[in-house]
């Protein structure tokens, strides 16, 4: 088995309840909206990190994120952007088991045609009434096993 944390929306806050929610995990994808370089370094600090770029990512440091990426991590090819509705490919065709993404600050797991879509939600301020979260993803033997964590923030 592989865990694997999956963040997005940070918009420049690392939570203290990310950290330990993330430990012991093997990788941490950022779907984007990073806000500032030193989330990443935090992350580091746990695991190995792969990032892409979001909209609020701009200037120098921003540069070094793609957009997008396609990984592959226990035998399994993931996709990741920020914006889903910016998706230009069909993940079933190009072979992708799991497309990540961020943006909506929405956290949403779904499968469609043999793809799961896996949008961890918001992990920064809090948007509206949306809940702060993260997500874990279990890759298996027998399957993929995504769950959303919502995180016990006091705002």
């Amino acid at each position: 088995m592989l865990r694997i944390g999956v963040i997005s929306d940070t918009h420049a806050l690392l939570r203290p309840e990310v950290e330990p929610r993330l430990a012991g995990v093997a990788h941490i994808i950022h779907a984007g909206d990073i806000g500032r370089p030193d989330v990443i370094a935090r992350l580091r600090r746990i695991a190995p990190v792969i990032a892409i770029r979001g909209n609020v990512d701009t200037g120098d440091w921003a540069e070094r994120y793609p957009d997008t990426q396609t990984i592959r991590l226990g035998g399994r090819s993931i996709y990741i952007l920020h914006n889903l509705k910016e998706l230009r490919l069909d993940p079933g065709l190009c072979g992708i088991d799991v497309v990540v993404c961020g943006h909506s600050h929405r956290p949403q797991i779904e499968t469609i045609d043999g793809v799961l879509y896996l949008n961890p939600g918001s992990a920064g301020p809090r948007r509206f009434k949306l809940p702060v979260t993260l997500a874990i993803l279990e890759l298996t033997a027998s399957g993929l096993r995504p769950v959303i964590h919502r995180l016990a923030c006091a705002d």
